[in-house]
C-alpha cells in the first residue's frame, strides 16, 4: 500500500504543479497548441494515473503511471536542453532555466517513474506468483 501511496503522491504533486504553471504559458501563435493546454493535459493524466495507482494497484495501473510520469520527465529534461523546433500544432517549448517548480515537477516525475517501475515489476512478480498456486480443475465423473 505504501508503494501505490507514494506513487500517486508523485503524480499528484505532478499535477499541482502543472495545474500551477498552466496559466502562465497560454499564449500560443494561431494554429498551435499553447504550452499551458498541453501542461493542463498532462496534469489531467497525472490525477487520472495516481487515482488509478491508489485504487487498483494492478499492473495496468503502475503501467499507466509509469507511461505519464516517464513522459513528463523526458519531457522536461528534453525542453530544458535541447531546443526543439514546434513539431505540427506543439510549440517549441525551450526553457533553458531550472526554477522551483520546475525542479519539484522534475523530481516528482523522476521518483514517480522509479516507484511506478517498482510497482510494476513487483505487480509482475505476485501475478506470476499466484498463477503457481492456484489449485487444478476439479476432473469431471462418468
Amino acid at each position: 500500500m505504501a508503494l501505490r501511496l507514494l506513487t500517486a503522491l508523485a503524480l499528484f504533486i505532478d499535477a499541482g504543479v502543472h495545474l500551477f504553471l498552466a496559466p502562465g504559458y497560454q499564449d500560443a501563435q494561431p494554429g498551435m497548441v499553447s504550452q499551458g493546454t498541453l501542461f493542463l493535459l498532462e496534469a489531467a493524466a497525472a490525477v487520472v494515473a495516481g487515482i488509478y495507482v491508489l485504487v487498483r494497484g494492478s499492473r495496468a495501473a503502475y503501467a499507466l503511471a509509469l507511461a505519464v510520469a516517464l513522459s513528463a520527465f523526458a519531457a522536461v529534461v528534453l525542453y530544458r536542453y535541447v531546443d526543439i523546433p514546434a513539431i505540427g500544432p506543439i510549440p517549441a517549448m525551450y526553457d533553458p532555466v531550472w526554477f522551483f517548480s520546475k525542479t519539484l515537477s522534475a523530481v516528482a516525475e523522476g521518483v514517480g517513474s522509479l516507484l511506478a517501475l517498482a510497482g510494476l515489476v513487483r505487480a509482475g512478480r505476485k501475478g506470476r506468483s499466484d498463477a503457481g498456486t492456484r489449485l487444478p480443475a476439479r476432473r469431471r465423473r462418468r
